[in-house]
C-alpha cells in the first residue's frame, strides 16, 4: 500500500506537512477544548479536510467564535428537543446571541414554564447520548426535499442569495454559496436523528455541551423581525464551556436584576414611564430631576470651557431640511411620520391652501448647519464649535424600547465642530479628550473603543472612496494615539461617514456605548457650507458630531444600573440627611442643615414622628450618602456622627469638619461609602 500524499499547512503559524485528506479532528485530537478550526479566516467544523496550503487556527471553546459555536450548537438539540416534545413545531431561525441563543418556533399554544423545564430535561439526554453534527452539502432541491415540511425553511432558501438583508437571523441558515445541512447523527446506529438547513459550523459532538446550559425565557417574535410578518414563538437560553461559568453568568443577571434601572427607579422615585404618555417616553420625577439638573449643569458649563458655544433649535422641522441633509430617505425608518401642517380647506371641504408636511426632528445636525450658513464664515472663527441639549424624537420599535436606555424622546447633549480638513484630526482628539474626562468624572474609567466603518458593498453609504478613506484615517490614527484598545466595527458606520465609540464598562463588567464622534463629509456639501480661507478662496468645511452622554436619559440609566442606586453625594438627590437620636435634638440638627444648605448641600432634617431606627432603615433605602446622628453627648461637643451607605460609622466629628468633609466630598465627585 503506497504512503498517503502530504501536503503542507501551516498550523497555529507553524508549517507542517500532513496527509492529505487530514480533517480538523486529526489535527486537534489531544486538544479537548479545540471545538473548530478557523481556515485561511474561515470558521470551519473539525470534520472537514484540510485542503493544500491553508492558514489553520485552533479555536477554544472560550473563545468569542468558539462560545458562539457552542451556543448555536446548543439552540439545534434545543429545536430537536422541541419536535420531540411538540411534533407540530415548525422551525424559525435559531442564532447565537451575546451570551446565550435563541431559536424560533410556529407552535399552536405558547410555551409555559413548564414546557421549559421538560425541554431542558430532553436536552440533557440528547446530549448524554452524544450525538454527532454531520454536516452536508446539498443543491437546492435537495434542500428543498429535505425541508419539505419546514414552510419557513423553504421561504429562507428563497432568499438566499439576498440573506444578509432577508431579515434578522436569516443569514445564518441560507447564503451566497454553498447550501448545507446540518443532520444530528446517533452514535450507536449512525441515523440522522434530526436535521436543520444551517451554514454551520458546530460542535463535533453534542457531548461538549456537557450540562452547562439553561433556558431562560420564551416570548413572542415575529418572523424575520418583521412587525408584518407572522407572530412566531421564541425561546431564549444560554450556554457556557463549565457549570461554574454558567453558575457565573446566572449570578450576573441576579446582580443586573437587583441593579435594573427601572426597578430603582420606581423605588428611589425617581422616573417613571406612564402609559398615558406612550411607550419610550420617560418623566422625571423632582428627585430624578435632581440628578438630570446637575448633569445638565456638568455638562453644559463643561462644553463652555471647551469651547463651545450654547445654541438651541425648534422640536419639529419641514420634512425638506431632512432631505437636504440626507437622513431621507436613508433615516426614514427611524424617524417618526410626517405631520401635515397648514392646510386649509372651504366650507365644502375643498383644499384651498395645500399643507406642508413637518417632521419631528430625529437629530440637531441639520439645524446646525442653518447656524452655520447664517452669515458669513470666516477661517480665523474655526473650529466653530456649536452645543445644545436638542430633544429628539426616534421611532423605535416597540420591542426594542427599554426603561431610559432605549426611549422614543430624549436630550442629547449634542455638539457640532465646522473645521478645515487640516484642523480634523486635533479635533477629533480634543473631543475624545473631553469625553474621556466627562466619564471618568462620573465613575466610568474602564472603557474600550470602536471604530465603525462602511461596508463597501452596500448601497446605503454616501461619498467617495476617497472621502471614506481619508475620515477613517483620521479617526483611527487619534483612536490608536489614545492607547485605549481599538475594535473593528465593520459596517457599523452611519451613512455620512465613520465614527470612533466609547464602550464603557460598569461597575458589574457590562459593556455599553457611550458617547460617539462622527466625521461627517457629507453634510457641508448638501448645505453648502463655506468658509473664507486665509488666500480669499471659498473652502468647505468638515463637520464633526459628538454626544458626550449619548443622551441624557440613557445615560442616567446605565448610571443607576453602575451606581445601583447609590449615586456619589454631588449627584444624589438628597446628600445629607441628618437623624436626631430623640427630638430634643431636632433643634440641634437644624441648624446643622442650615449650616450644609448655606453650602449649597442637599440637606435634610428628618424631623418626623418615626421612631430612630425606622429613620435610619428609611434613610438607608433612599441610599443617602451621608446620614448625620446627634445625641446628647454630641450635642455636648458640637459634634455629630457620620453613618455611611455601608453600615460604617464615624462618630464625634466636630459640625464643622463634618461640614467641610461633605463640602469636600461634593465639590471633588468622591465616591462615598
Amino acid at each position: 500500500m503506497s504512503d498517503p500524499k502530504k501536503i503542507l499547512i501551516t498550523l497555529d503559524g507553524e508549517m507542517r506537512e500532513v496527509a492529505e485528506g487530514t480533517t480538523g479532528l486529526e489535527l486537534y485530537k489531544d486538544q479537548k477544548t479545540t471545538v473548530v478550526m478557523r481556515v485561511d479566516g474561515h470558521l470551519w467544523d473539525l470534520s472537514r479536510e484540510v485542503p493544500v496550503g491553508a492558514s489553520v487556527e485552533a479555536v477554544d471553546i472560550s473563545e468569542p467564535d468558539g462560545l458562539n459555536v457552542l451556543r448555536h450548537s446548543t439552540a439545534h438539540v434545543m429545536a430537536q428537543a422541541v419536535q420531540q416534545l411538540r411534533p407540530d413545531a415548525k422551525l424559525g431561525i435559531g442564532p447565537y446571541i451575546t451570551d446565550g441563543f435563541y431559536f424560533d418556533f410556529d407552535v399552536a399554544e405558547p410555551f409555559t414554564p413548564e414546557d421549559l423545564k421538560a425541554i431542558e430535561k430532553l436536552m440533557l439526554k440528547i446530549v448524554n447520548q452524544n450525538q454527532m453534527f454531520a454536516r452536508r452539502v446539498v443543491t437546492e432541491d435537495e434542500a428543498r426535499e429535505a425541508m419539505a415540511a419546514e414552510p419557513y425553511k423553504l421561504e429562507l432558501l428563497g432568499k438566499k442569495d439576498n440573506a444578509e438583508n432577508a431579515g434578522e437571523g436569516a443569514s445564518v441558515e441560507v447564503g451566497v454559496g454553498e447550501i448545507t445541512i446540518y443532520d444530528n447523527v446517533d452514535r450507536r446506529s449512525g441515523d440522522a436523528v434530526w436535521c436543520d438547513l444551517c451554514r454551520g459550523p458546530h460542535l463535533p459532538n453534542t457531548k461538549l455541551i456537557s450540562n452547562a446550559f439553561a433556558l431562560t425565557r420564551s416570548a413572542a417574535a415575529y418572523w424575520l423581525g418583521n412587525e408584518n410578518n407572522r407572530q412566531l414563538q421564541r425561546i431564549y437560553g444560554t450556554a457556557w464551556p463549565t457549570k461554574a461559568d454558567l453558575k457565573a453568568y446566572q449570578e450576573r443577571l441576579a446582580e443586573a436584576e437587583r441593579r435594573d434601572h427601572r426597578k430603582l427607579g420606581a423605588e428611589l422615585d425617581l422616573f417613571s414611564f406612564p402609559d398615558e404618555l406612550g411607550s419610550g417616553l420617560p418623566v422625571f420625577h423632582p428627585r430624578g430631576g435632581v440628578i438630570k439638573r446637575e448633569m445638565e449643569d456638568y455638562v453644559r458649563q463643561r462644553h463652555i470651557e471647551e469651547g463651545f458655544q450654547y445654541v438651541g433649535t425648534p422640536h419639529i422641522s419641514k420634512d425638506g431640511l431632512f432631505h437636504t441633509s440626507g437622513h431621507l430617505p436613508y433615516y426614514a425608518d427611524t424617524m417618526f411620520p410626517p405631520l401635515k401642517v397648514d392646510e386649509e380647506r372651504d366650507e365644502d371641504g375643498n383644499i384651498t391652501r395645500q399643507g406642508q408636511e413637518y417632521r419631528l426632528k430625529a437629530m440637531n445636525c441639520p439645524m446646525h448647519n442653518l447656524i452655520f450658513r447664517s452669515r458669513g464664515r470666516s477661517y480665523r472663527e474655526l473650529p466653530l464649535r456649536l452645543f445644545e441639549f436638542g430633544h429628539v424624537y426616534r421611532h423605535e420599535k416597540s420591542g426594542v424600547v427599554h426603561g431610559l436606555t432605549r426611549v422614543r424622546g430624549f436630550a442629547q447633549d449634542d455638539s457640532h465642530s465646522y473645521v478645515t480638513r487640516e484642523q480634523a484630526p486635533a479635533e477629533v482628539k480634543h473631543l475624545l479628550d473631553f469625553i474621556l474626562g466627562l466619564l471618568k468624572d462620573f465613575g466610568l474609567d474602564d472603557f474600550y473603543l470602536e471604530l465603525s466603518t462602511r461596508d463597501p458593498e452596500s448601497d446605503k453609504f454616501i461619498g467617495t472612496d476617497e472621502q471614506w478613506a481619508e475620515a477613517t484615517s483620521v479617526l483611527e490614527t487619534v483612536a490608536r494615539e489614545t492607547g485605549l484598545e481599538l475594535v473593528p466595527d465593520p459596517g457599523g458606520a452611519a451613512y455620512y461617514g465613520p465614527k470612533i465609540s466609547v464602550q464603557a464598562r460598569d461597575a458589574i463588567g457590562r459593556t455599553w456605548q457611550m458617547s460617539t464622534v462622527q466625521y461627517d463629509f457629507n453634510q457641508p456639501a448638501r448645505f453648502g457650507l463655506e468658509y473664507q480661507a486665509a488666500d480669499g478662496s471659498r473652502q468647505e468645511p468638515v463637520m464633526i458630531h459628538a454626544a458626550k452622554f449619548g443622551s441624557i436619559e440613557r445615560f442616567l440609566g446605565v448610571l443607576t444600573e453602575h451606581y445601583a442606586g447609590a449615586f456619589p453625594a454631588w449627584l444624589a438627590p438628597e446628600q445629607v440627611v441628618a437623624v436626631p437620636v430623640a427630638e430634643a435634638f431636632n433643634d440641634y440638627l437644624a441648624e446643622v442643615v442650615d449650616k450644609l444648605r448655606a453650602e449649597g448641600i442637599r440637606a435634610r432634617l428628618d424631623d418626623s414622628s418615626d421612631r430612630f431606627p425606622k429613620k435610619i432603615r428609611t434613610a438607608s433605602k433612599e441610599k443617602v450618602p451621608f446620614v448625620l446622628i446627634a445625641g446628647g453627648e454630641d450635642a455636648e461637643a458640637g459634634a455629630v456622627s457620620f453613618r455611611f451607605r455601608d453600615g460604617s460609622q464615624d462618630n464625634g466629628v466636630p459640625v464643622d469638619e463634618a461640614v467641610a468633609r461633605i463640602v469636600k466630598a461634593v465639590r471633588d465627585r468622591e465616591v462615598t461609602p
